[in-house]
């Protein structure tokens, strides 16, 4: 009589939460969304995400990104002279008032964060979606952490529709192409941050490795 032997059962995964730190398993076939048991935040999302919509929200806002510099964000017309300036050119006008570290600020938080955050996302989804492992993955990983909370342009955005308020008795204001190119920036960095999972991006990189 013979008997057969079912294979043992996979063991499930340990997950540590990244917001509250509680460490528990999960299955490794996941059918839908896992959640924390303590906070609810979300540990490993279901099979409908895909990392490719990632790469395409991330191209896109570095379009827009470029779209949002090379345009002026606003335009100011009084007494028959109209003036425009883009967010280089307003903090280029901030140095010249000897406001240099206003400007510093802008240009960090405006621009530089922005577009490196965005350049290193590209550099890490692009050979990804390939199915190449990019070199210093796990630096460029940190780096995006690290620049994360110092992308502040809808922070900046608050800052200008405030002054157009202040300045709409003093002039007429024409909204540029960079000011709207900003509103459409925000909501794909916001779409890009809420689709980002850095775990399943760690398991295609050492998947890739792993078939080299």
């Amino acid at each position: 009589m013979s008997h057969e032997i079912s294979p043992p059962a996979a063991a499930p995964r340990l997950l540590a939460c990244h917001e509250c730190d509680l460490l528990q398993s999960a299955p490794l076939q996941v059918q839908q969304g896992v959640l924390c048991c303590r906070c609810g935040c979300q540990l490993l999302p279901g099979p409908a995400y895909r990392p490719a919509t990632s790469l395409a929200l991330v191209l896109a806002g570095l379009l827009v990104f470029v779209l949002a510099n090379v345009f002026p964000v606003v335009g100011l017309e009084a007494g028959g002279v109209r003036t425009a300036t883009t967010l280089l050119g307003t903090a280029w006008q901030l140095s010249q008032q000897q406001m240099e570290p206003v400007a510093l600020l802008v240009l960090l938080t405006g621009v530089l964060t922005p577009g490196l955050e965005l350049l290193c996302l590209l550099y890490l989804l692009l050979p990804l979606a390939l199915g190449h492992a990019p070199p210093g993955f796990a630096r460029v990983m940190r780096l995006v952490r690290v620049l994360h909370p110092w992308g502040m342009v809808e922070v900046f955005l608050l800052g200008v529709l405030v002054s157009l308020v202040k300045l709409a008795h003093m002039a007429e204001v024409h909204p540029g192409i960079g000011l709207w190119s900003f509103f459409a920036l925000i909501l794909l960095l916001a779409g890009n941050a809420s689709r980002f999972d850095a775990g399943l991006l760690w398991e295609r990189y050492q998947s890739c490795r792993a078939t080299r």
